[in-house]
């Protein structure tokens, strides 16, 4: 790991003004490191995004940290398990289930968690249909996943009046918003600055209407 990477995520953490000590620091650059190791072979990330992997996605994932409520947080679609491995490494003290249907993506999380001590994080290779909880769920977030629409309708069955979802889109999601299905309502629109992108980011909050 190269010391450029270690000063742009220390840079990039103290400009999201986020906690991170010299241990959660160190777990952050080995899964750095296991990203690149496993890249070709696990197809986890383009190719030509590992150039900009710091901005573009550890420091995109924490960027939401600020915004997350509750002590279990599902990661739907989690993929290479972003946001979630870099949430899980900088808030020990919450419980993340990462949900992915693409077996070699969960093998990937499985090995991160082994190797990083992650007892935070429980992964789960399953279509989001068909996840059971026996627990409720705080808040679900998704990164890179489908509509709003469409992931509301997946998630009905563990979407509790009190849940969350958490969605990070690139442009404001105009058409998405005016298509949420019925009984749910916008209830945040946050326009994110990620430390070194200069894409467009907003984190949309959806929940429940009330009654």
């Amino acid at each position: 790991m190269t010391d450029s990477t270690r000063e742009e995520l220390q840079r990039g953490i103290s400009s999201l003004s986020l906690h991170c000590n010299e241990e959660m620091l160190s777990s952050l650059l080995g899964y750095i490191d296991l990203l690149k190791k496993w890249n070709s072979a696990y197809n986890l990330l383009g190719s030509n995004e590992l150039p900009s992997l710091v901005s573009r996605h550890i420091l995109d994932s924490l960027s939401v940290a600020p915004y997350m409520e509750g002590n279990l947080i599902a990661d739907i679609g989690a993929g290479a398990g972003l946001p979630g491995i870099p949430l899980a490494i900088l808030n020990p003290e919450k419980q993340f289930v990462l949900i992915d249907s693409n077996g070699k993506k969960t093998r990937f999380m499985f090995q991160a968690k082994i190797q990083l001590g992650l007892d935070n994080i429980t992964i789960e290779n399953c279509r989001l249909e068909h996840y059971q909880s026996i627990q409720q769920i705080d808040m679900v977030m998704c990164r890179a996943f489908s509509t709003l629409a469409d992931a509301l309708t997946m998630l009905q069955p563990i979407f509790s009046e009190q849940c969350k979802l958490l969605a990070m889109k690139g442009h404001y999601p105009e058409d998405e918003i005016a298509r949420l299905p019925d009984g749910f309502e916008l209830s945040k629109s946050i326009k994110l600055n990620v430390p070194g992108s200069e894409s467009q980011r907003h984190l949309i909050e959806v929940m429940r209407k009330r009654q």
